[in-house]
Formats: C-alpha cells, sequence, structure tokens
C-alpha cells in the first residue's frame, strides 16, 4: 500500500463522520445507539447487572481518594445521590473513622443545575500556604478541555474580579497570590498542531488576558510548551520549556525575563525536589566514563544542575526483570515504586553525606533558619554542593505484595514541624484482594491499615497465575490468567465446554498493566464463570523502556504480534478456543484489538473496542493526534505510512474476510481520541455487509461515563455482549 493522496483521502465516503456535533452525524449515531441499546439491553445479562453495577459504583464502603494540604485531606466524591460529586475535604484522624464529618467545599451537582452546565470535575489546584484560592477545573461533559474559575474554600464561592478562562486544554499553575503561569488558547497560532498550548504567559491578577507578558514559546510542530512552578518555604523554581514529541521535552530556567537552558538529554524527564534534581533516562547514557543503562534514575545535587554543572549518581539500575514504576519525595527520603515481574515493591533511599560535612550542613540549616528567604536560599545551595561526596542508603519499605502498590507523599513543605513530613499513603489491590489503604512511614516500620474496602465478589476458590507466551519473534511475552471459582487452573467447565476468556491489552505508551481489583469484573464476569487474561505485551512500561521502544514506530507491529501471540497460547494450552476468546481495550488497546481481529479474525468471537485509534492514516489530524506521531509515526512520510498501512484497522477491512461481531464504544465528548475513528469503522464494516454494534456516550470524555449511572449502563452494556457471543456458563 502506498501512501495516498489528497484526492485518494477524499474519497472515504466516510469522512462526513468526522463533524463530531453535526446534524447528520449526530443522526447515524442515534440510529446506532438506538439499535445496540435495543439489543443489548433486552438481554437478561443487562437487566440484571445494571443495578447491581450502579450499586457497586455508589457503595458508601468504598475509600475515599485522598491527598493532603495543609490540616486537611481532600476528596472528591460521586454516588446515587451527587451524580456530578462533592468536593470536601476533612482531617486525617476523622478520615480513619467509618463514617468521617466532611466539610463540602462544592456541590457540582447545585452548580451544575444553577448555571444549566453537565460539570465534570477536573481537579484543583490550591495556593499555599492557606490553601484558600484554588484553580477550580471543570469540563463540558468529561472533555479535557475544562473552564478555569478561581474559588475561595472559606467564602465557598468563586472569586470576583479572579482569574478566569474560558473552554480549553489550559495549563495554569500559581507563581504567588497576584500571578499565575498559563497556557491555552490565546488566539491564532497560540495552540501547537496537536491542540496543546505553544505559548506560556505571566498573567497579573485584575489585568485583562490579553495584557499577560509572554514568557515562553515553543513551535507549532511541537506537543506543547509547558511550566512548572515549584514553591517551598525559601525557594521558589520556575521551569518552562517545549516537548518536541510525546517522549521528549527541553528545559530552561525561568528568573525574572532570563531563560538559562538546563542541560539533560531531550528523551530523559528531569524533575527536581528541593535541594535535589532526579533525571530518569529513556537512552543509554556515558557519563564520566561510566554508561547508565536506559531506566535508569539519577539524582545531583539541583543548583549543580541548573549551573551547568550536574553530579550524577545512579539512584536506581534496571534489570532484565526490574524497571521503575514511579518514585516519590518525602521530606527526608526518595522514594521508589520498582516493578519486578509486573509486581510492585517500595525502596526509600536517604541521602547520607560525610560526618564532616553533615555537621556542617546542619550548621548552615541553623542559620538560614533565622535569616532571609535568600539567605536561606543561599545556605541551601552550601549544603547542596557539601552533598556531593556522600551516598545513597537504602532500605526495603515492608508491604503486601505481589500486587499494585500505589504511592502518594504526604509532606507538607510549609508546615516546619509536621508530624507527617516522611509518611506515604500507600495503596494495595490485586486480582482478588479489595482496596487497601495504608499509611507508612518511609524509614519503616509496620504498616498502619486506614481503610479497607469489603469484598465485592467471593474470590474464595478463584486463583492467579503468571504465564509467558512466545511471540513471532521469539520474545516470551508475560500474561496473568485470573481464573474463576471452581476452575482450578483448569481448561474448561464441568461437562467438557472450553471457557468464555476475555483477553485485555493495551500496549503502548509506557503503561504498564498489573493487576487490578474491581466489583465490575467481580460480578459480570469470575462470578459468572468467565476467564481474565491480562496481557504484558511490548509497547507497555512493564519491564522499561525498552520494553516501550520495542514496539513503536517500524516496529509497532510486534505489539500486535505479541497480543495474537497470548491468545494462539491460550487456545494450545486448551484454557479456551476460538469460539469462546474475546478481546477488549480502549484508546491504544482500542487500536490493538482493531489490528488483533482484522489480521486474526479466525481467532477471536468477540471484541469490545473502546474510545479506539482506527483510522491511521488521518489520526495526527484529528485532535490531539499529532502528538502521538512519535509512538506510530507520520503517516504523511511514504516511508513511515508503508509500515502504518499495514496495521491500521480502517484501511485493512476487507468484504471477503468474515470479522466477530465487533462492540465499538466511544465518548462524542473525547476530545483527546476522535469519536470519527469508531463512526468510520462501523459505517465501513456496516457498507461491507458484517455485523457491528456501535454505542456513542453524549458525554464522558476520553474515560466515555461522566458519573456512575453512564458507567453502570456502559459496562452493563459490554458484559451483556460478551455474554451473548461467548455464551454464559454461571451455575
Amino acid at each position: 500500500m502506498t501512501l495516498p493522496d489528497v484526492a485518494q483521502a477524499a474519497e472515504d465516503p466516510w469522512l462526513w463522520l468526522e463533524d463530531v456535533g453535526g446534524d447528520r452525524a449526530l443522526a447515524w449515531v442515534r440510529e446506532r445507539n438506538a439499535e445496540s441499546q435495543g439489543e443489548l439491553g433486552a438481554r437478561p445479562e443487562y437487566a440484571e447487572l445494571k443495578p447491581r453495577l450502579r450499586a457497586a459504583l455508589d457503595a458508601s464502603d468504598r475509600i475515599p481518594a485522598i491527598s493532603r494540604a495543609g490540616a486537611f485531606v481532600y476528596n472528591f466524591w460521586q454516588d446515587g445521590a451527587n451524580k456530578r460529586g462533592l468536593w470536601r475535604r476533612t482531617t486525617l484522624a476523622e478520615y480513619r473513622k467509618d463514617t468521617p464529618a466532611w466539610q463540602v467545599l462544592l456541590d457540582l451537582d447545585a452548580l451544575a443545575t444553577a448555571e444549566g452546565e453537565n460539570w465534570v470535575w477536573h481537579g484543583a489546584s490550591c495556593l499555599a500556604p492557606d490553601y484558600r484560592r484554588c484553580l477550580m477545573h471543570l469540563s463540558r461533559g468529561g472533555a479535557d478541555a475544562v473552564v478555569v474559575r478561581e474559588y475561595d474554600i472559606e467564602a465557598r464561592a468563586f472569586v470576583a474580579g479572579g482569574f478566569t478562562l474560558p473552554e480549553g486544554k489550559t495549563d495554569i499553575v500559581w507563581e504567588d497570590a497576584d500571578h499565575v503561569f498559563v497556557g491555552t488558547d490565546f488566539g491564532p497560532g497560540s495552540l501547537t498542531d496537536s491542540g496543546y498550548p505553544r505559548v506560556i504567559k505571566r498573567w497579573k491578577r485584575g489585568t485583562p488576558l490579553a495584557q499577560a507578558r509572554t514568557a515562553y514559546e515553543g513551535q507549532a510542530s511541537d506537543v506543547s510548551a509547558w511550566v512548572s512552578v515549584e514553591r517551598s518555604p525559601g525557594l521558589q523554581r520556575v521551569l518552562v520549556g517545549r516537548s518536541p514529541d510525546f517522549y521528549s521535552n527541553e528545559a530552561f530556567h525561568l528568573q525574572g525575563d532570563k531563560l538559562s537552558p538546563v542541560t539533560k538529554p531531550v528523551d530523559a524527564e528531569l524533575s527536581f525536589h528541593r535541594d535535589w534534581a532526579v533525571m530518569r533516562l529513556r537512552s543509554d547514557l556515558d557519563l564520566a566514563g561510566k554508561r547508565h543503562a536506559r531506566g535508569s534514575l539519577l539524582a545531583s545535587p539541583a543548583s549543580a544542575v541548573l549551573a551547568g554543572q550536574a553530579r550524577w549518581q545512579a539512584v536506581f539500575t534496571p534489570t532484565p526483570t526490574r524497571a521503575l514504576d514511579h518514585y516519590v519525595w518525602t521530606r527526608h527520603h526518595l522514594v521508589l515504586n520498582v516493578l519486578d515481574q509486573v509486581a510492585n515493591r517500595v525502596e526509600a533511599l536517604t541521602w547520607q553525606a560525610p560526618p564532616a560535612q553533615a555537621a556542617s550542613a546542619a550548621a548552615s540549616a541553623a542559620k538560614a533558619a533565622d535569616k532571609s528567604a535568600s539567605t536561606a536560599r543561599a545556605g541551601s545551595a552550601d549544603k547542596q554542593a557539601a552533598a556531593a561526596d556522600g551516598h545513597w542508603q537504602r532500605g526495603d519499605v515492608k508491604l503486601p505484595g505481589p500486587g499494585t502498590l500505589s504511592l502518594a507523599a504526604l509532606d507538607d513543605p510549609w508546615l516546619a514541624e509536621d508530624s507527617l513530613a516522611d509518611h506515604l499513603l500507600v495503596s494495595y489491590v490485586d486480582f482478588t484482594t479489595p482496596d487497601t489503604l495504608y499509611l507508612v512511614r518511609a524509614e519503616g516500620g509496620s504498616p498502619d491499615r486506614l481503610k479497607q474496602r469489603q469484598p465485592q465478589f467471593d474470590a474464595s476458590g478463584m486463583q492467579v497465575e503468571q504465564r509467558h507466551a512466545t511471540s513471532k519473534d521469539g520474545t516470551r511475552v508475560p500474561y496473568f490468567i485470573v481464573w474463576p471459582r471452581g476452575a482450578a487452573l483448569s481448561a474448561s467447565v464441568p461437562g467438557g465446554a472450553p471457557r468464555p476468556t476475555l483477553l485485555y491489552g493495551y500496549g503502548g505508551f509506557e503503561i504498564s498493566m498489573q493487576p487490578w481489583y474491581s466489583a465490575a469484573w467481580g460480578m459480570s464476569w469470575y462470578e459468572r464463570g468467565g476467564v481474565l487474561v491480562v496481557a504484558n505485551i511490548r509497547g507497555g512500561g512493564e519491564f522499561g523502556p525498552a520494553w516501550h521502544q520495542a514496539a513503536i514506530k517500524a516496529d509497532k507491529q510486534r505489539s500486535y504480534d505479541d497480543f495474537i501471540a497470548i491468545a494462539e497460547d491460550l487456545i494450545r494450552s486448551g484454557v479456551t478456543d476460538a469460539a469462546h476468546l474475546g478481546i477488549m481495550g480502549g484508546s491504544n488497546g482500542g487500536l490493538l484489538v482493531g489490528a488483533a481481529f482484522t489480521q486474526r479474525p479466525d481467532l477471536f468471537k468477540a471484541v469490545v473496542c473502546q474510545v479506539p485509534l482506527l483510522d491511521m492514516l488521518r489520526f495526527h489530524k484529528l485532535l490531539a493526534g499529532a502528538s502521538w506521531m512519535a509512538e506510530y509515526g507520520d503517516p504523511d512520510n511514504p516511508a513511515e505510512w508503508a509500515w502504518i498501512s499495514k496495521y491500521s484497522p480502517y484501511q485493512n477491512l476487507s468484504a471477503t474476510r468474515s470479522y466477530p461481531r465487533v462492540l465499538f464504544t466511544t465518548s462524542t465528548r473525547d476530545d483527546r481520541v476522535h469519536p470519527g475513528h469508531a463512526r468510520k469503522m462501523v459505517a465501513r464494516l456496516r457498507e461491507l455487509g458484517k455485523p457491528v454494534l456501535y454505542y456513542e456516550n453524549t458525554e464522558g470524555g476520553h474515560g466515555g461515563a461522566a458519573d456512575n449511572e453512564q458507567r453502570a449502563h456502559l459496562l452493563a452494556m459490554e458484559f451483556a455482549y460478551l455474554w451473548a457471543q461467548l455464551g454464559d456458563v454461571k451455575r
């Protein structure tokens, strides 16, 4: 297949479905929705599952996710009585109780009703140290684009004349009480080709946005320009920069109007925390005669990095089975969350300066406490310089496993005396263990359990195992199998019939597929006898940058080869057969299952393709698609289209092949992956006379649903479809 010219692209008879809100396109959507809801909504599985799913989504025993600021922990909560949700806060002591007393800060349902808007919460950024003024991010219908409005927590009201921005893909951060840095749509030429901010400006309170002064400009071909502000007592550090593509960025230190470049590899992730800078490598790096492998994490005193004299030390080095998942800082520790064979374990690193230098640093710190902010900054720099010859002491943090651990630090740097300065919030789940939230000291000790959700399904008798399949090029690819009760690692249900099996995958953008716990999966799949398989294919981040980079651009087909190899392994080993095997994936995972069923339709009986990319000839011309060319390539380049064209699902549909009946789902308000991908794929399948189902939620953004009612409806339809295709083995 060669690169189509403009005339050939215009021959696509379904381009009109890319008109997201067009009358003709929406009429087509309503027809398809009516067909799918009429059929799937009449299934007995839908009638049984929807109320159960809604009850689980609204259940009061869910663990409220919290973040800390000052004396309070904050949470956003949705349930049956609060469809749009409540933003609220309480103290940590109160949070420990079974039924905490919450202070409601904003009722989104009341706001939506009063303003006639379908608001969806996208978070708030509050200004330290009192956290009274907050920049509220509100989305219409769940889109990535947000309206920004300044809110006064104590007054429970939006600030008259405060910082306010109309709907856009906005980047905004506090500099101080009267200034923000903002990247948004300032008018023609201010956005990148991907639709993100190209220009960063400094905006003063009480002045029109048009008078904001430009601090930095990127290029139209970039993914975006960006800004980061670190605010700690005695320290304010502003970084700006550009991201030429999804995996690279250039950084500059902004001091007044002066921009100083920060020296680093363009594809390395650099961040600062007080006295330290850390850098995560995507490529091998040679420093002072030593090679640091991609996937390593290096640390250096921050002042040395900003002076162009970084003194990097490795604090994490990957192995073939170990990769860095993420890291957080407490006040005195760098805490690493490591993936080892796709299971997390946690290590805490503590800087140990030589004794003489440690004493000198302590004395400098004591003197700095009585001096001005500028003197404190100088003392901080002295301490950093003295630290160069020390070392990082490593210790394991004892936590449950094997499974998925998520970390959040609780330190508030504005509190001089903070009992939580070196504590972490740690969440643990696995496929059969409900969410548990712990309070953990980074120095070690037994985890303090704050909350644990009650089991949402009967996991007794269930088993989980990890297997490997061999891909087309000989690579061993791991995957998890979650066996329902009574399966006992056997291949079939009583009577010998193969078990309905759902293979889930993603395989892109360095995102790892780790174990999760889900009431929806428990009641809708496991309890009914279904087997879940989770694929850890190349393109993901399970084994670091090398695992991801092995399946991008010209090698993207490897993701699909890995996925197909797992499907073949499931059939070969007797877990299931092609008549009882389904696949599911969303976004890049939607592209994955789209490529899998168009290349090997003989392997699958069911396909759930969610908010997908599918037309890879035009993905870079639709919404944020241009930002993903570092993952897929450029279709306008003939050499790159040559490899993209071989897997692009939309271009590879054939009138002569038989396909499983696919369920496609998307959202009208998805302003990240254009709903035209799914719309056009369905239209072409229908044109070819192939059976297909389609559902497009009018809200929900890239998540597909905006509230629990919509989520329950969508989930019930998806599982009703799966059981209709794969057969019900409920006993």
